[in-house]
């Protein structure tokens, strides 16, 4: 049995075009069912449903063979553990910089200069910051990110942007791109000794496909 860790949303949909390149095709929509662990065309390949935080878990202590997530995440929970054998192109957007209109970002920026920084990508924020020789506070927060500036929480949020639309409607402005993300493919490695042919084969279907 091959298990697959997948998250709800962008991530589930942009695959399934390369999970049907492998002849995989997952039976069950997790839209309309509460199902947690979903069943495929092939009898020997199941998909789990988890926070796309924890797939780099289920990874790395093998309560799946394999899983698909963010860069982000990956580089914010480390890669231990892990195999990563491919850039699926898939889900892209980019971890920028914004502050609220009218922000003084570049006076904020100059070296030797302290911000507050709201995120829950604590670990991409200050090494950002940092390369730039900029301290920051950094205060991590989990959800509704464009609220901190306007609330005086912090100078700026450091968040992933796809259209940008919701920064606009908040009267935020994006002012640094710190990164562009993508979702990886992850494999567990002892899966990959043990499982090697099944896994290899799934592996090589994405990469011809992430190709075309």
């Amino acid at each position: 049995m091959i298990t697959i860790a997948l998250s709800k949303g962008r991530i589930f949909d942009d695959i399934l075009p390369l999970l049907k390149s492998a002849g995989i095709e997952v039976l069950d929509d997790p839209d309309k069912s509460r199902k947690l662990i979903l069943d495929t065309n092939q009898p020997d390949v199941r998909v789990l449903l988890v926070r796309a935080t924890d797939v780099p878990t289920y990874v790395q202590y093998g309560g799946a063979d394999m899983g698909v997530v963010g860069k982000d995440t990956l580089l914010e929970s480390g890669t231990q553990g892990l195999y990563q054998p491919l850039d699926l192109q898939i889900a892209k957007c980019r971890i920028s910089v914004a502050v609220r209109e009218g922000f003084d970002y570049a006076a904020a920026m100059k070296q030797g200069s302290r911000m507050t920084v709201a995120t829950k990508y604590v670990a991409i924020a200050r090494d950002f910051f940092a390369s730039k020789g900029v301290h920051v506070d950094l205060i991590k927060l989990y959800g509704s990110m464009e609220l901190a500036p306007l609330t005086g929480l912090a100078d700026a949020i450091v968040d992933l942007v796809s259209t940008g639309n919701t920064l606009k409607a908040n009267h935020l402005v994006e002012v640094e791109r710190i990164m562009d993300i993508s979702s990886h493919l992850v494999v567990n490695q002892t899966a990959l000794k043990l499982k090697q042919a099944p896994i290899r084969k799934i592996i090589d279907a994405f990469a011809l496909a992430v190709k075309k």
